[in-house]
């Protein structure tokens, strides 16, 4: 049997015509293998996963990128920078808002939407995530002047959480005017039925409203009412307009002083009204104060519980003050029996929409 060293090669006709370098013998076989069923269908998986995954991440980090950077601007923007953002005709509303607060907040703004004043609202953040959600549905109406009350003090008026809350606000209401700005304050436990700005007449220092719930004349004085049993007025620190007069100023800075004389403690649970009270009271010689009218800023303690003064009043009514009941859903429901919770069917006219 002869050796296989020595066999003669067999013949092929193609091998001079198209000879073969080891390299494209190589590149022959390679491409082969990549477009094979198997490999193309693992490459057009890669292509996929690559062109869904990879946009979908670049987006998330944007999202996150910009909500880091949008949260740090508001985080950043002041007290003087939002009220010259939301002031129309030199004025600006404010109320001041928690966390637990935001649907009062809602019902409010329709109402004030309606009267085609919600431009000009400022709402004080009293925490972060109160700060954050109102920019983010309606960018520039929020600021937070720190240091934040603590988030997880209960607001139950009569609490120190409360106290420490709405002792705050003559603070806020000093600096708006200090910047030049009428301002006019409401709590957003309140609705407004009309415009309430025709009855601020006059140039009047400071407007209020009274709490009690006495019905008076018809046509009663503007002035400041005589003291109660306690040595002082029953004026109402939930509705306050004021104009940036040396009157209005000092109105606030005795606000304050009497707040710190008075502070919260368990035995004696204050809270902001009557200092507010005791402010108007000790200074009411040197500020021009004004009273408005019970028939279109009613208390609580009248609208919901003297039907027959409201039938008599009808047409009258301006502001309506959620007061003289405590908590949350007795407050709402009260709302709703009078058809005053507007965020159930008209959530969509509040310029923060469904929250």
């Amino acid at each position: 049997m002869p050796s296989i060293l020595h066999q003669r090669p067999i013949h092929n006709p193609l091998a001079n015509s198209y000879p073969l370098s080891p390299r494209s013998s190589s590149s022959s076989e390679r491409s082969f293998s990549i477009f094979s069923p198997l490999n193309l269908l693992a490459l057009l998986s890669l292509i996929v996963i690559l062109g869904v995954f990879l946009p979908w991440m670049n987006i998330q980090e944007s999202i996150f990128s910009s909500s880091k950077i949008s949260n740090d601007k508001w985080r950043e923007y002041s007290l003087a920078e939002a009220a010259s953002f939301v002031a129309r005709n030199g004025t600006v509303i404010v109320c001041a808002v928690s966390q637990p607060y935001l649907p009062f907040l809602n019902n409010w703004l329709i109402s004030v939407t309606r009267q085609k004043h919600h431009e000009k609202v400022l709402v004080i953040a009293e925490d972060y995530a109160t700060l954050y959600k109102v920019n983010e549905r309606w960018p520039g109406h929020a600021v937070l002047v720190p240091p934040a009350p603590d988030a997880q003090t209960a607001h139950k008026f009569g609490s120190q959480g409360f106290f420490n809350f709405t002792s705050r606000r003559p603070r806020h209401l000093l600096h708006i005017l200090e910047l030049g700005y009428n301002v006019m304050y409401n709590d957003v436990d309140m609705v407004w039925l009309a415009d309430p700005f025709p009855y601020l007449q006059g140039k009047h220092d400071v407007y209020f409203t009274d709490d009690m719930a006495a019905v008076k004349p018809l046509h009663h004085s503007h002035d400041l009412p005589p003291p109660g049993k306690k040595g002082r007025t029953y004026i109402c620190s939930c509705m306050i307009f004021l104009r940036p007069t040396n009157g209005a100023k000092l109105i606030m800075k005795k606000w304050i002083d009497e707040l710190k004389a008075q502070p919260w403690s368990k035995a004696k649970k204050s809270n902001d009204q009557p200092a507010f009270n005791w402010a108007l009271n000790k200074t009411a010689g040197e500020v021009d104060l004004y009273l408005l009218p019970q028939t279109a800023f009613p208390t609580g303690g009248l609208y919901f519980k003297n039907q027959s003064w409201v039938q008599e009043t009808k047409g009258m009514h301006v502001i309506i003050h959620n007061n003289y009941i405590t908590g949350f859903e007795k407050k709402i429901k009260r709302f709703r029996d009078y058809d005053l919770w507007y965020v159930d069917d008209h959530t969509l006219e509040s310029p923060l929409g469904r929250i």
